[in-house]
C-alpha cells in the first residue's frame, strides 16, 4: 500500500495540540501509512477512502482515540473497540492513555484500518433502528398531543433530526428538565430545524 501524504490544513491539529500530541503524531503516521487521504472535518483530521471517511483522531480530556466510521462492522478481534454511548449506533472507538499505548497497539490499528478499508469496498451499511424504535419522552408526547402544528413540523423533520430531538429530551434526568428542552426546542421544530441548526 502506498503512504499517503500529510495534508499541510491539517497540520496545526498536530503541532497547536495542548494534550495528545505525541499520540496523535504517532496515529497520524499509521493510518498514513495504510494509504488513506488525510482531510480536515469536524475540526479533527479525518481519513478517507476515495471520499468515504473511514477513520478520525480526537482527543477527551481522559484519553485520545481514533473512530471507525463504520466500527459496528468489524470483527474487533482484540476486543478493543468501544462504543461511545449507547445510542451510536455506526462508530467505534479505540482508546490510547499514552504513547506507548499507541506503539503496543499499532499492528492492530493497521489491520483495523485495513478491514475498514475493505468494509468500505464492499459497500456494507450498519443497520440503522429506525426513530419509532427510540424512546420518546412523555413530556414530548403530551406536547405533541396537544400541539397538532407542532406533531405535522416534527413529523416532517428529517429521521436523524428526529433521532436529535429524542435523544436531547431523553438525555435530562428530571422531567421539569425534559419540559423546559421541550419549550426551548419548540420554536426551532416549528421552523424544520435540527437540534444543532
Amino acid at each position: 500500500m502506498i503512504k499517503s501524504k500529510k495534508n499541510p490544513k491539517v497540520d496545526w491539529y498536530f503541532t497547536d495540540a495542548k494534550q495528545w500530541k505525541e499520540e496523535s503524531r504517532k496515529l497520524r503516521e499509521i493510518i498514513l501509512d495504510c494509504g488513506l487521504d488525510e482531510e480536515l472535518k469536524w475540526g479533527k483530521p479525518c481519513y478517507a477512502f476515495e471520499g468515504s471517511n473511514i477513520v478520525l483522531i480526537h482527543g477527551f480530556k481522559n484519553y485520545c482515540a481514533i473512530l471507525f466510521m463504520k466500527g459496528a462492522l468489524l470483527k474487533d478481534s482484540k476486543g478493543i473497540l468501544v462504543q461511545q454511548t449507547e445510542n451510536v449506533q455506526a462508530a467505534r472507538q479505540v482508546r490510547f492513555m499514552n504513547l506507548k499505548d499507541v506503539t503496543e497497539k499499532e499492528a492492530a490499528i493497521r489491520a483495523y484500518v485495513k478491514e475498514a478499508i475493505e468494509v468500505e469496498k464492499t459497500g456494507l451499511e450498519v443497520p440503522l433502528k429506525k426513530t419509532s424504535e427510540f424512546k420518546m419522552p412523555e413530556e414530548f408526547k403530551k406536547k405533541l398531543g396537544k400541539n397538532a402544528t407542532l406533531k405535522k413540523a416534527f413529523e416532517a423533520l428529517t429521521p436523524g433530526r428526529q433521532r436529535g430531538y429524542l435523544l436531547y429530551f431523553s438525555a435530562a434526568k428530571q422531567s421539569t428538565t425534559r419540559e423546559a428542552r421541550v419549550e426551548k426546542c419548540a420554536p426551532q421544530i416549528l421552523k424544520g430545524k435540527g437540534l444543532d441548526d
